[in-house]
């Protein structure tokens, strides 16, 4: 495997980090109170100008852990997979989607996970999906098998799948390093879609593909995000319905190819699902970026345990191994007895931050 493929690997994982954790403060703010309340995004301000990650994170790290001991087979990922979330969800992680919540109790009693996902189109899928994009982008029916098994385990609405997809195609030319125009980026979207192996309903296809291609438009006339978000009635932020925030994801990301920070700070800005609009666009980033393209600071300021910075490149590395290989390798070790301490402490944090939001401006 050449370097690039690792080093993209690598920065997709600490790009999502990042982002996430950046982002993470902001979550669920309108757009007027992130300008009336912070000052500039500099860095990290949730404890201490410090980060944590939160289940955008921590998603992507399970995706790659099953890639790894899966060696990319989706039958065994889904499997592997499956399991990650059941013990995921035993160590009371805070601030679950509702959707993630139902799919991975019903995982929990003894759903497959063919059959554990909701009817729902919300973000979950797409938070997870631009790692299989980085690995399996130059092999489409792999990556397409990959993100449908990853998706229905939490959601089963096509919406997901199809926003999915839209997150791993652009995590896929952006590891490429070479810049990617809005149409070359559709044009290649729309030959994974029609794909005969999504096997997604055709309607729902025409209707998500005309709102990437405003998307697209947008983004070649460098219109602004808050411009976008106008046009999709998100003006007091990004929703967190599939289409709105893949559709805005992607048409900052085309015009912020090149700067993680500058795109990473325009995403936050927009308000809403902020956290994870910016992993999903820092793993996007990352991809092209690598580690040297993300701020030293915002990667030395995330105070994460067990899944610490350095446990994250080890984790890039391994999976890279396993991408090379092509076959199923052992699992990162990752200290679990730490999880439940680790979430009660982000969970005191959450909370803190939740009070503070009542004082002014409101």
């Amino acid at each position: 495997m050449s370097d690039r493929k690792l080093e993209s690997i690598v920065g997709c994982l600490l790009g999502t980090a990042v982002g996430d954790a950046l982002g993470l403060p902001y979550e669920r703010l309108s757009r007027n109170r992130i300008y009336k309340s912070y000052t500039p995004i500099r860095g990290h301000s949730l404890i201490l100008n410090k980060g944590m990650i939160s289940d955008d994170t921590e998603h992507t790290c399970m995706v790659a852990q099953s890639l790894i001991v899966s060696g990319g087979d989706a039958t065994k990922f889904a499997h592997y997979l499956a399991w990650r979330l059941r013990f995921w969800l035993l160590g009371f992680p805070a601030g679950i989607g509702l959707a993630t919540l139902k799919s991975t109790l019903r995982l929990l009693i003894g759903f497959t996970p063919q059959e554990s996902g909701v009817n729902s189109a919300g973000n979950g899928a797409a938070m997870r999906s631009s790692i299989i994009g980085v690995c399996y982008g130059d092999n489409p029916p792999k990556l397409l098998s990959l993100v449908k098994a990853s998706t229905i385990i939490t959601h089963n609405n096509p919406k997901a799948e199809l926003g999915a997809i839209a997150v791993a195609v652009a995590a896929y030319l952006a590891s490429r390093q070479s810049l990617v125009t809005p149409q070359n980026y559709y044009q290649t979207l729309q030959k994974f879609i029609v794909n005969p192996a999504t096997e997604l309903p055709r309607s729902e296809t025409v209707v998500f593909l005309k709102i990437m291609e405003k998307a697209c438009m947008s983004a070649e006339k460098q219109e602004s995000g808050v411009a976008f978000a106008a046009k999709l009635a998100n003006n007091d932020g990004i929703s967190s319905y599939m289409y709105d925030t893949v559709s805005t994801v992607i048409q900052v990301w085309l015009r912020n190819q090149d700067s993680y920070s500058e795109g990473i700070r325009e995403i936050i800005y927009l308000g809403g699902d902020t956290d994870t609009t910016a992993a999903i666009l820092g793993g996007i980033i990352g991809a092209s970026v690598g580690i040297t393209g993300i701020p030293r600071k915002w990667l030395d300021d995330i105070l994460e345990f067990p899944r610490s910075i350095n446990w994250l490149k080890s984790l890039g590395e391994t999976l890279a191994r396993a991408c090379k290989t092509k076959t199923p390798q052992p699992a990162l070790p990752l200290n679990i007895y730490l999880i439940p301490l680790r979430n009660i402490i982000f969970l005191a944090t959450i909370l803190f931050h939740a009070f503070y939001r009542l004082l002014p401006p409101y």
